[in-house]
């Protein structure tokens, strides 16, 4: 399924709308489907005063097979709050189809919301895509996904797997069980196929630094210093887009805490949400 071919999101039995949602005051919220599947789903939250804002959209960790927005919903509620309209996404896990279905899922949710932007108070001009864990591998591959999307003003990654060929081959010696477990869920994503001979494409499809290009959008990524997805992760893509000249900065925190553990960590979600605010508003 290509953006275009997403379903229009249309109230009904799919959709449900709250005011007020979890007593925050002066916010709706609404669960919308962009597709068939039954993972095509977001939620979207906004202020309905009429007045156009930036969006964020949050898209949810879990080695690519596991997860669910639910678990992004404080996340979510914190960015609405600040002002916001956000959308948390699902997307089919690698158990459902095996990539690139997860960054069209993210593509075709970001061409429904921005198709529809009225409906949500949404600046279909003005957005950001934040992901956690496997998540950020999705919203960097969104980031690197051809030469720049309208729109789209910056990346956040936090434990941003930029490379499963990295994990791949840092999980083939590794005593760290999460290591193990990340270059397993690395093949599964990629259609339970390893990296050479049939699908070394389906492999270089899902390495974010070599779809580098000019004008893709800056990214921020946040790694902890000890844990299974190591900074050196966003070094890779720290340096394609740095010959590009499309900024990227990294920020290592110590400890081992890993996505949203990480963005829980005093002054990590100050420092992302001043990032964004710089260049959304």
């Amino acid at each position: 399924m290509s953006a275009q071919a997403a379903q229009d999101p249309t109230p009904g039995p799919a959709a449900t709308m709250t005011t007020d949602p979890d007593g925050i005051g002066g916010l709706s919220k609404e669960t919308i489907s962009y597709g068939k599947h039954h993972r095509q789903q977001m939620d979207v939250w906004w202020t309905p005063d009429g007045m156009q804002r930036p969006g964020v959209f949050i898209i949810h960790g879990g080695w690519w097979s596991s997860g669910d927005k639910r678990g992004m919903t404080q996340i979510t509620r914190s960015f609405a709050d600040l002002g916001y309209t956000v959308f948390n996404i699902n997307y089919r896990l690698s158990t459902h189809a095996a990539w690139p279905a997860q960054r069209t899922d993210a593509l075709a949710a970001i061409a429904a919301a921005r198709r529809h932007a009225d409906r949500w108070a949404f600046d279909a001009k003005n957005y950001v895509v934040v992901g956690f864990s496997a998540g950020g591998h999705i919203a960097a591959a969104v980031g690197t996904f051809g030469n720049g999307m309208q729109g789209l003003k910056g990346v956040v990654g936090l434990s941003p797997i930029i490379s499963p060929l990295r994990a791949y081959t840092d999980g083939a010696a590794a005593t760290d069980l999460n290591k193990l477990r990340l270059r397993r869920a690395a093949v599964r994503l990629a259609g339970d196929c390893h990296p050479k001979g049939k699908c070394s494409r389906v492999w270089a499809s899902m390495e974010v630094s070599w779809h580098a290009s000019r004008k893709d959008a800056p990214m921020l990524t946040v790694h902890a210093q000890d844990e299974f997805v190591p900074p050196a992760q966003s070094e890779l893509l720290k340096q394609s887009l740095g010959k590009l000249g499309v900024p990227v900065e990294t920020i290592t925190m110590p400890g081992q805490s890993h996505s949203s553990a990480l963005y829980r960590e005093p002054g990590v979600a100050e420092r992302v949400q001043a990032w964004i605010t710089a260049r959304i508003g």
